[in-house]
């Protein structure tokens, strides 16, 4: 709340309850979410406010660096809050739009180690794109399923030409 309050006060924007309960919402989320989501939190809690001063307050609260919005494919926007969570990257499944959390030692000491001159990086994002095991197993019982059935009229085109 302390951040929002100094960066308002800096820019000279109104600190509206609005904005803060938004903020409180957010930091009360565990995984990413959309607006729609956000909104209908607030809306369960009691806290009625439009889809597009949710999305307003999202963008200014990115602004303040107190929360990301990430675009994964072509799902729509999502964000997380950023206080409080680690270096972390993302699988993307491209069949469900399932996205997972990794946090792995290797590539972050592999992107801390890159240099780029005199540009000073703040953070990285890294999306790895591919299929989840859910999907995968759906495929694989899909084509399971398929081959059976064509394996059955096979065999029975065959037994009907003796």
């Amino acid at each position: 709340m302390g951040a929002l309050t100094r960066y308002l006060t800096q820019h000279k924007l109104r600190k509206t309850p609005e904005r803060y309960a938004i903020l409180e919402k957010v930091f009360d989320m565990s995984d990413h979410f959309t607006v729609e989501v956000l909104h209908a939190a607030l809306h369960a809690d009691g806290y009625h406010v439009s889809c597009t001063t949710v999305y307003n307050t999202l963008e200014l609260l990115a602004e303040a660096s107190l929360v990301r919005r990430r675009t994964f494919g072509r799902q729509p926007a999502r964000y997380e809050k950023i206080a409080g969570l680690s270096n972390h990257h993302h699988l993307v499944c491209t069949r469900c739009g399932k996205v997972r959390e990794i946090k792995d030692q290797n590539i972050d000491t592999m992107l801390s180690s890159l240099r780029f001159g005199t540009f000073r990086p703040s953070y990285a994002d890294l999306y790895i794109y591919g299929v989840c095991s859910r999907c995968a197993r759906k495929s694989r019982t899909a084509a399971d399923t398929h081959s059976s059935k064509e394996n059955t009229t096979n065999v029975k085109k065959q037994h009907n030409r003796l």
